[in-house]
């Protein structure tokens, strides 16, 4: 098979990724109250077709479909304590990146600060987040806060860890945020669509999640969870936004908008039919665990919704993601496995109808994932906030920001372990069949696969090297069928991770 290599910067990026490998050293982490972590790493990304789904999905959105691209990436984070107890906690972090053949070239990942009393903190910035309740390293993602985009840049107030709502009781314990942010997309958004077709300027995300657990496994080997996650778009204004009052769409963001995107409120500025304000979306995610020495297993659903019509049990929940996960003891093949069944071609059903004066019956159904009627969609920069598999308009072609693909059916497995102390590995394997939108249905269904097989060196374990902090990562992918078409590409990074004591 032949691979096509750029030319010129992306020969300049790689020996510059070498030689500051060489620069630099780390120290052990120590435990230690006040600290300032840096982070330091250099990826190089080659292959023909697209790049794979695999080195492009769920890396927080520094990431690109180009099969030939790289990146240096800098980042600090760092905790400290304010006065001489331990109840007021300052945590902040930076973290940038020069990239070859992404949709930047320089890139503000993370720019984040936070203070936190006891538990309870108020942060302001641009910050990666984890998904809830899934497996960071082998999920194929969350549906509505995923990890596969850039951080939306935010000011929240949030409980982060689960914390016991009784005193000194840890088997009724609780977490939650509530965020408003900002968009910084736009200039993408009006480069990358095609002449005529949609593109919002910047707008307001309002976001909430809260989560309830029950159980101690000091006292007893099962956990539940559950909980929700929402998200609502608004203000901005849209772009070439058609079977509407006008083209142009000017979406209003005054100080009872924000209240209205809270609880749900207001309306569009559509002509007929007035829906709820802004673009609304969550899920439902439920959690059960159990414990048996080293060992644990856990079942998990990622329900999501649009409206009202899988908001509740009104159309029954047909769609979303079931997943299982099994960690085993220590030992040096399996560490942890996970399998996730992903369903999303439902949709409530193929009929939608308004009540009017002729057929008052209210059918509220094809609702149309990911997609909106005057925003872009459920998207950043390209990338779908939430689960990959849903096409990111990122990939499209015909440079319509537009999920053309939210309707399948997808296997996915994921495996990863520790065959020796310096060694660690993942495998990543999805199966999909894929229909489309109901809007646009496909003329023949498609099925794809996606795999990914990646190795981490770490250099912690090599006796006299100076190199503690510093590892290795080597991958492959590739992506066959219809819908990713046929894409191969190897990867490798250089890591350090090092602490600077304070």
């Amino acid at each position: 098979m032949k691979f096509k290599f750029p030319l010129n910067k992306f020969h300049y990026l790689s020996f510059f990724f070498l030689f500051s490998l060489l620069s630099v050293t780390a120290q052990e982490n120590e435990d230690i109250e006040n600290k300032l972590d840096y982070h330091i790493e250099r990826q190089l990304v080659f292959g023909s077709g697209n790049n794979p789904l695999w080195f492009n999905a769920n890396k927080y959105g520094l990431s690109s479909i180009n099969p030939n691209n790289g990146y240096l990436r800098l980042g600090i984070n760092g905790i400290q304590r304010l006065g001489e107890t331990e109840k007021w906690t300052l945590d902040y972090g930076a973290d940038a990146a020069a990239a070859y053949n992404f949709t930047s070239t320089i890139i503000i990942q993370q720019l984040y600060a936070g203070i936190k009393y006891k538990k309870i903190g108020f942060c302001l910035g641009s910050k990666e987040r984890p998904a809830n309740m899934k497996n960071a390293e082998l999920s194929s993602g969350s549906q509505t806060f995923g990890i596969n985009a850039r951080p939306i840049p935010d000011i929240r107030i949030e409980i982060p860890e689960y914390t016991p709502l009784l005193r000194n009781k840890n088997w009724l314990s609780f977490k939650f945020h509530l965020g408003y942010g900002i968009t910084t997309d736009q200039n993408w958004q009006k480069q990358f669509a095609a002449q005529g077709t949609r593109y919002n300027s910047r707008f307001f995300c309002h976001t909430k999640s809260a989560f309830f657990k029950i159980g101690d496994e000091d006292l007893f080997p099962i956990i539940a969870e559950g909980g929700f996650e929402s998200a609502t778009q608004f203000g901005g204004t849209s772009y070439n936004t058609y079977n509407l009052l006008s083209r142009n769409v000017k979406c209003s963001s005054s100080l009872k908008d924000f209240f209205y995107a809270l609880y749900g409120g207001g309306s569009d500025p559509t002509d007929v039919y007035k829906n709820a304000l802004g673009n609304t979306l969550g899920s439902w995610l439920f959690s059960l665990s159990y414990k048996l020495g080293e060992a644990r297993a856990r079942i998990y659903l990622d329900h999501f919704f649009e409206d009202h019509s899988q908001l509740f049990f009104q159309y029954g929940w047909r769609d979303g993601l079931y997943g299982c996960e099994f960690t085993f003891p220590k030992n040096p093949f399996i560490g942890s496995f996970v399998y996730e069944y992903i369903r999303t071609d439902d949709q409530s059903g193929a009929v939608y109808h308004d009540a009017n004066s002729t057929l008052p019956d209210q059918i509220s159904a094809v609702d149309n994932y990911y997609n909106h009627l005057i925003y872009t969609g459920w998207q950043h920069w390209g990338q779908a906030i939430g689960n990959p598999l849903f096409t990111s308009p990122l990939y499209n072609k015909d440079h319509n920001i537009y999920f053309h693909n939210n309707r399948f059916r997808g296997h996915h497995f994921g495996i990863n372990g520790n065959p020796l102390r310096s060694i660690h590995y993942r495998l990543l394997y999805t199966y999909s069949e894929n229909w489309g939108t109901y809007e646009i249905p496909f003329d023949d269904k498609k099925y794809d696969t996606s795999f990914l097989g990646e190795v981490t060196f770490s250099l912690k374990h090599l006796g006299h090297w100076n190199i503690s902090g510093n590892s290795i990562r080597c991958a492959f992918a590739f992506d066959r069928g219809h819908l990713m078409g046929n894409n191969t590409g190897f990867q490798i990074g250089f890591i350090s991770n090092g602490l600077f004591k304070m």
